[in-house]
């Protein structure tokens, strides 16, 4: 699997929806290789876009077709800066890979120095499930300089922040402190899901 994560600042929310939309009815049919994606907009109105692909070449051929270049031209057009793009080859999926009836997403970026330790502590699912079952899975998305977006969805923001509030066991707690250190925190409160 791919993903590509865009980031960028957005006022016009409603008309980028809109425009999401518009690239799912009218686009995604010709996209090969496509999954889907997880998107929303964070209370300082960033947009924060999660794009699922088989492949890195297949989604590289998406942004070749010329439709496609015309509606993101147009797309980039609605953001009130520039956008970043994130293109990540080394995905792990955990739990059941998130959900689209998910009611609260979180995205978090970071950078580790040791991506096997990272994606060792995300593989062990049965502690993960038992400590937080609000968490119904998620991606973790890694680039070569160990930068990752992981994408993690909550059945509700409520019972996310409960979680949050328990005390983890010391080996994990270790983990998730050498994990998280200097990382950013993207609530979608309202998060968009479309699938192939």
């Amino acid at each position: 699997m791919f993903i590509q994560m865009i980031q960028a600042p957005c006022t016009r929310q409603d008309e980028a929806d809109a425009m999401l939309d518009e690239w799912r009815r009218d686009l995604a049919p010709g996209a090969t290789g496509w999954l889907g994606g997880t998107y929303g907009f964070t209370d300082d109105d960033q947009l924060m876009a999660v794009v699922r692909f088989a492949s890195r070449e297949e989604a590289m051929a998406n942004s070749a077709r010329p439709e496609q270049s015309a509606w993101a031209e147009r797309f980039m057009a609605l953001m009130d800066g520039p956008a970043e793009f994130h293109d990540c080859d080394d995905v792990t999926l955990f739990l059941d890979g998130g959900s689209d009836d998910a009611g609260f997403v979180q995205i978090i970026r970071g950078k580790v120095d040791d991506p096997s330790r990272l994606k060792a502590m995300m593989a062990d699912t049965e502690t993960l499930h038992e400590m937080r079952p609000e968490i119904l899975g998620g991606t973790l998305a890694i680039e070569a300089d160990g930068s990752f977006v992981e994408t993690v969805a909550f059945t509700s923001e409520a019972a996310a922040r409960e979680g949050e509030r328990m005390e983890p066991p010391e080996d994990v707690r270790r983990e998730l402190e050498y994990a998280m250190r200097g990382a950013t925190f993207h609530d979608l409160h309202k998060p968009h899901f479309q699938s192939a």
